[in-house]
């Protein structure tokens, strides 16, 4: 006598694949019993002066006039009259057989690039600078640097 070809895991499997497939069509007409008129009426919301979401319409008494040329779009600019352009540091490293080294500001405790053809005057480890910063290839260089 020949066993069957369908295995105990099988016919489970078989049996939860037609349970979810069952499940499956009972949801769907379940969806199509409930199913609401698919106005555009019924989709539409509006948002109310506090900016809350409502299915009435707002109010047009409530209205506001705004002026479109008041409303600015894009980044307000920077005044650099504000800036100081004088900064005050301490030069962290300098190497004068190669002529450049590196100041940390005082304020912020960033650290910039000097060449000492940015200098006034003759600079070492340690000494307390003034400098202006000008944008170089790599980002921010000290340039002007002058002792304290």
């Amino acid at each position: 006598m020949a066993k069957s070809q369908q295995t105990f895991n099988k016919k489970e499997k078989e049996k939860k694949r037609l349970k979810k497939r069952q499940d499956k069509q009972q949801k769907k007409e379940e969806r199509k019993e409930n199913a609401k008129s698919s106005d555009l009426e019924d989709m539409i919301m509006y948002v109310d002066e506090d900016g809350n979401f409502t299915d009435t319409p707002p109010d047009p008494t409530k209205k506001k006039k705004v002026n479109a040329k008041s409303i600015e779009i894009s980044t307000p600019k920077k005044d650099d009259a504000d800036v100081d352009p004088v900064h005050v540091g301490r030069v962290d490293f300098f190497d004068h057989s190669k002529g450049f080294g590196f100041i940390i500001e005082q304020d912020t405790h960033d650290k910039y690039f000097v060449h000492v053809n940015g200098t006034t005057e003759e600079i070492k480890e340690h000494d307390k600078v003034s400098f202006e910063l000008e944008q170089g290839l790599k980002g921010l260089n000290a340039v002007r640097v002058k002792k304290v």
